[in-house]
């Protein structure tokens, strides 16, 4: 089952003259306002929701109808977040707006969906430098109707996919390193040397001088570009840019393709993309989450650490590892946990994990995850048999040999593992194994 989360707007977000109106449906309260003030780069701030919001109504594999999905937002302390997954679920979109971004007061906290519509993007289109560009996170009160007319409800899903998007994210994030800066100026020389849209190849980056260099092979340093095309909302915020800084794991000679991070910096805002290591794979599939929610101890942590979840800017996890007394790899995991709720993303420019609220259903793990299910099953029928490095799962008719790696990896000699060779996550064999080792990472 697809399961979805509905939304509720007063009326539809729109620019007036006294600055952006922002309809929110939900939070700590019902319908609250985060935030009131002005944003400090009116012009960026405007490019940048719009990038935001013009990946959540982008499918960028087979493209088809635009999709009509609204950015989460998150107003924190120090921090708006607005977020979005394209229609395909293989980019994921961000924008920060941090302290010297905005004048004014985050005067709430909480998380929610934010009304993007048409005539609110035609609007934004036309912000100019000069022009103010005030934003009121929320209505200020829960009238429905006025004298001037009848208030518009708007109601919005938030699929499955994109709860699922969030968990692997930031699992997948969480091991990137800084792979490369370079400036403004060799940033849109560099985006404009990069294939067409329809262009589905993998690409590799790799620093050279200020700037940086394509390639179709992978070498030590260097960043994986998959379906180059994808990187085109950046485009917009170019001109206000200081800096583009990529992200990515460490790969070496031979390695498959993976998921990568590209930000533009303004110096009060950040825009960045994740892609997904190929233009046809989402996130929400990934399975990089697996392991980590294969502890018997994972739900009870979960609930430990997320009622000490705070709203500062970044999630302390040697702080939440002091406060619990649990190790640093079972506060990562019961982050993973909280994760499958949305409820913990991870900002690679902080290299912190941050919070948001949405309800937390620890049954969502397995429900949204067959193999996790399947790998219970397996150990409460007692199929898996362990000897020394190796195991042996029965499945069905069949044995299914599984070993674990020195980097904390498996193998396994079922299908799945042979045709994905461990890029999508565990197999449930493997998980079954890590299950009975109580191994979490």
């Amino acid at each position: 089952m697809n399961a979805v989360q509905t939304y509720r707007y007063l009326q539809p977000s729109t620019l007036r003259a006294a600055g952006l109106d922002l309809q929110t449906s939900g939070g700590p309260a019902a319908n609250p306002r985060f935030f009131s003030g002005f944003f400090t780069t009116p012009a960026a701030a405007a490019a940048g929701l719009l990038a935001v919001a013009e990946v959540a109504r982008t499918r960028y594999h087979q493209p088809v109808s635009s999709a009509s999905l609204d950015p989460v937002v998150t107003g924190s302390r120090e921090r708006l977040r607005f977020e979005s997954f394209s229609g395909c679920c293989g980019v994921y979109a961000r924008m920060d707006v941090v302290p010297a971004g905005f004048d004014g007061e985050v005067v709430g906290h909480g998380t929610t969906n934010v009304d993007v519509n048409p005539p609110l993007r035609e609007a934004l289109a036309r912000v100019g430098g000069i022009d103010p560009l005030h934003v009121a996170v929320g209505p200020n009160d829960l009238t429905v109707s006025t004298m001037d007319g009848a208030v518009v409800e708007r109601k919005v899903p938030l699929p499955g996919r994109w709860l699922r998007g969030f968990a692997e994210v930031q699992v997948l994030t969480a091991g990137f390193e800084p792979r490369a800066e370079i400036p403004a100026a060799e940033a849109v020389a560099f985006l404009r040397r990069l294939p067409s849209a329809r262009d589905r190849s993998v690409l590799w980056a790799v620093p050279a001088g200020r700037t940086l260099r394509l390639t179709s092979r992978p070498v030590p340093g260097a960043v994986c570009l998959a379906g180059a095309g994808r990187l085109a909302a950046l485009r917009g915020l170019l001109r206000h840019a200081r800096s583009l800084r990529v992200y990515g794991p460490a790969v070496r000679a031979g390695s498959p393709a993976v998921p990568s991070t590209w930000e533009l910096d303004t110096g009060a805002l950040r825009l960045s993309l994740t892609l997904s290591p190929e233009p046809y794979r989402g996130f929400s599939g990934e399975g990089a989450a697996l392991l980590a929610l294969a502890g018997d101890e994972v739900i009870d942590d979960a609930e430990l650490v997320g009622g000490l979840l705070a709203w500062d800017p970044t999630v302390d996890v040697a702080a939440l590892a002091d406060a619990t007394g649990l190790p640093d790899d079972r506060v990562r995991a019961a982050l993973a946990q909280l994760g499958t709720a949305g409820r913990v993303g991870f900002d690679v420019a902080e290299g912190a994990y941050f919070h948001r609220a949405m309800p937390y259903d620890a049954g969502r793990a397995e429900r949204d995850n067959p193999r996790l299910v399947g790998a219970r099953t397996l150990v409460e029928q007692g199929a898996v048999h362990r000897d020394e490095e190796h195991a042996t799962v029965r499945s069905g008719d069949e044995d299914y040999r599984v070993r674990r790696l020195p980097d904390g990896s498996f193998t396994c000699t079922c299908q799945w593992w042979a045709k994905h060779r461990g890029q999508r996550g565990p197999c449930k064999h493997a998980l079954a194994v890590a299950m009975m080792a109580e191994v979490t990472v």
